[in-house]
């Protein structure tokens, strides 16, 4: 199973209450992926929210049609004090890239 983590400033902001959000196949249920976040990153779920997203067309800058697939994304939310080590990564990274030093002092 394919399990993608999302990267935005909102999922970054659940972090903090102990929701990580993830792009899933869109005929997984919430006890399968329950299962699958635990095993993978071995951690306790207690709870998981999940979003479906219908498949659309959409015009691009060219006005073109485009076809954008269905998606399902789920929200899982970890016991106190656990933590996904992938979402803590990325938000260092991303403090690195928003750091700039003045020249002039």
């Amino acid at each position: 199973m394919k399990i993608i983590p999302v990267m935005t400033e909102k999922s970054l902001k659940l972090t903090k209450n102990g929701g990580f959000t993830f792009w899933v196949p869109t005929n997984l249920t919430k006890t399968e992926i329950k299962k699958i976040i635990a095993q993978t990153f071995s951690v306790t779920v207690l709870h998981i929210k999940t979003l479906n997203y219908k498949a659309r067309t959409k015009k691009n800058n060219k006005g073109k049609l485009q076809k954008i697939k269905a998606g399902k994304k789920a929200i899982v939310f970890l016991k106190d004090g656990e933590k996904i080590d992938l979402f803590e990564e990325e938000k260092k990274k991303a403090k690195k890239k928003g750091v700039k030093k003045n020249a002039k002092a």
